[in-house]
């Protein structure tokens, strides 16, 4: 997966986000988590972005760390909407199986390039 594929590929998993967020009871703790949701999950896109611009092998590096860790936490905020019984699991798990990939995916390229000269 190239670049492009995987600038793409965050840029879907935000809007996919942004709708989700709608679903999330207009509560204070469904306001509250809606915000981290779509906070955690633009910054990946956004951070990845960065990081293909990075200067340096370890700035883009240091971005990548970013990105990693905003979809672990959306992972978390996704935990308590599944465990706070906020929303159905079947209406957030392909959401939270795109997070845990993109993170699989950034976790492999921080490795890479930590490992090349």
């Amino acid at each position: 997966m190239d670049d492009v594929e995987l600038k793409r590929r965050t840029k879907q998993f935000a809007l996919r986000v942004m709708k989700l967020v709608t679903a999330l009871p207009l509560d204070t703790i469904g306001k509250t988590i809606g915000t981290q949701l779509v906070r955690s999950a633009t910054s990946v896109g956004a951070n990845y972005r960065a990081a293909c611009r990075g200067r340096s092998k370890a700035e883009f590096i240091a971005k990548l760390q970013i990105v990693i860790e905003e979809a672990d936490e959306f992972c978390y905020w996704l935990d308590l909407i599944i465990e706070g019984a906020l929303l159905p699991e079947s209406k957030v798990a392909l959401l939270l199986d795109e997070a845990n990939q993109l993170t699989a995916i950034k976790v492999a390229s921080r490795k890479s390039s930590q490992s090349r000269p």
